[in-house]
């Protein structure tokens, strides 16, 4: 304990660090206050407060600015849905694989025609949003401006909070897009578990501790599969400029067993609320249809588990097929004058990469689907909707990322300046590798 303070007051010593920390406080207070500022025009107790299904999945994201018809009611996904696509379209399409490869310039065109494709996107998700969910009675003024001036408002708010996530990047601490996040998932957490002691009782609370070991074991899981590494040593050829020696050192390509992060179970989760949508067309005049309908809008029966587990299997495959290439590696090193020792540089070093892919990725999809339905079990053993959201799925997998890598900006600082860092060993494994190919 006494080393834990200690270290505290350290980071708190360097100057730098703490106006960090403090800016990415006062922005997140900013977001949260935005929260909860509902639109204008609205009777708030007229809500029907619809968390359903994507509804509920988005709410946990926005920490309830959805449900709260805020003004930041659509937060920053937004902004996610508009990388996510030019991320596809890097891939897909060489006019932006060759603005990828424009260094610092293509960068700064593809964040720009990002932001132009977030607005787009946060005009058609405000205006499905105040459709699908704001209901006639909640409306206090006249219809057609309210949806004209909340169509407005929403966009802006977008607007604001990716803005808010560009200056905890530059002058807080962490990734601040990922800040977010991390921010409006883990604001529900504690009155998930005030309500789930409470509904215990006394006379559960040894089952209350039970849950709590469990969530704890939980997490450690997810912490292992985030940092997972499999490491593949590259030498690099040795090279005699005047009288100095480049060159020689031998690094490693780190590759992720969970390369794809939560995209996988994000992928999946959209497609799930297919089969209940389109069963219910024919609900009402086949039994089949009615079946289909009520065992995947369940997300507590075997079925909807079993295909949501499969779905994430093949897109944790997909994604990283086309997020990271081993062609494109290979080439790399083979330019740079690397090699994998034992692996003749080029195609069979690509196909070298790509077998060590396959077999990492494999276990690594198998784990993620785990976590992913870990919640259903949760709810099985009668732990509340709430607070079993937390045992696994997209929320545990985002707070445990991003609690990471804001652990490692602040343990350089602290190495930095030859202070102790948060670990004991000095270093946060799997997080500040720095040798990369």
């Amino acid at each position: 304990m006494k080393k834990f303070f200690r270290t505290i007051r350290n980071i708190f010593t360097i100057d730098e660090l703490r106006d960090r920390i403090v800016n990415t406080l006062g922005f997140i207070i900013i977001f949260r206050l935005g929260s909860f500022v509902v639109l204008p025009g609205i009777d708030p107790s007229k809500l029907t407060g619809n968390t359903s299904g994507i509804f509920g999945l988005l709410d946990t994201f926005l920490g309830g600015a959805f449900g709260n018809a805020a003004i930041l009611g659509l937060g920053i996904m937004p902004y996610i849905s508009a990388s996510i696509v030019l991320q596809l379209l890097t891939v897909a399409v060489p006019y932006f694989q060759k603005m990828q490869k424009e260094g610092e310039s293509g960068r700064k065109k593809i964040n720009q025609i990002t932001r132009v494709l977030t607005i787009f996107i946060s005009l058609f998700q405000s205006s499905a949003y105040l459709a699908g969910t704001i209901p006639d009675e909640a409306v206090m003024v006249d219809p057609t401006l309210f949806y004209f001036s909340s169509l407005v408002i929403l966009t802006a708010g977008t607007i604001f909070t990716m803005w808010l996530g560009e200056r905890i990047t530059e002058k807080g601490i962490g990734n601040g897009i990922s800040m977010l996040i991390m921010i409006g998932i883990i604001s529900r957490f504690p009155g998930a578990l005030i309500a789930e002691g409470a509904s215990k009782g006394m006379s559960g609370a040894l089952l209350f501790i039970i849950e709590l070991v469990a969530l704890f074991f939980v997490v450690m899981g997810v912490v292992a599969l985030t940092q997972a590494i499999r490491r593949v040593p590259v030498q690099y050829a040795k090279q005699v400029v005047g009288n100095r020696v480049y060159g020689g050192q031998r690094q490693y390509i780190p590759l992720k067993v969970n390369a794809a992060g939560v995209m996988p179970i994000i992928f999946a989760q959209s497609l799930m609320f297919l089969p209940g949508l389109l069963a219910g067309f024919w609900a009402n005049t086949s039994d089949v249809a009615a079946y289909i309908g009520s065992t995947f809008s369940n997300p507590l029966s075997w079925q909807y588990n079993l295909l949501f587990a499969i779905l994430i299997i093949l897109f944790t495959f997909f994604y990283t097929a086309i997020t990271i290439n081993p062609t494109q590696i290979g080439d790399d090193m083979k330019r740079n004058g690397g090699f994998i020792p034992g692996i003749k540089p080029g195609k069979q070093t690509s196909e070298y990469l790509d077998n060590i892919l396959t077999k990492i990725t494999l276990p690594g999809s198998v784990f993620l689907a785990i976590v992913a339905i870990m919640p259903a079990f949760a709810g099985i053993a009668g732990v509340s909707r709430q607070f079993s959201q937390f045992y696994g799925g997209t929320s545990l997998l985002i707070m445990v990322g991003v609690i990471l890598d804001t652990l490692q900006q602040i343990e350089s600082y602290l190495l930095m300046r030859h202070y102790e860092g948060l670990m004991k060993s000095g270093k946060l494994k799997g997080r500040s590798a720095a040798a990369v190919a």
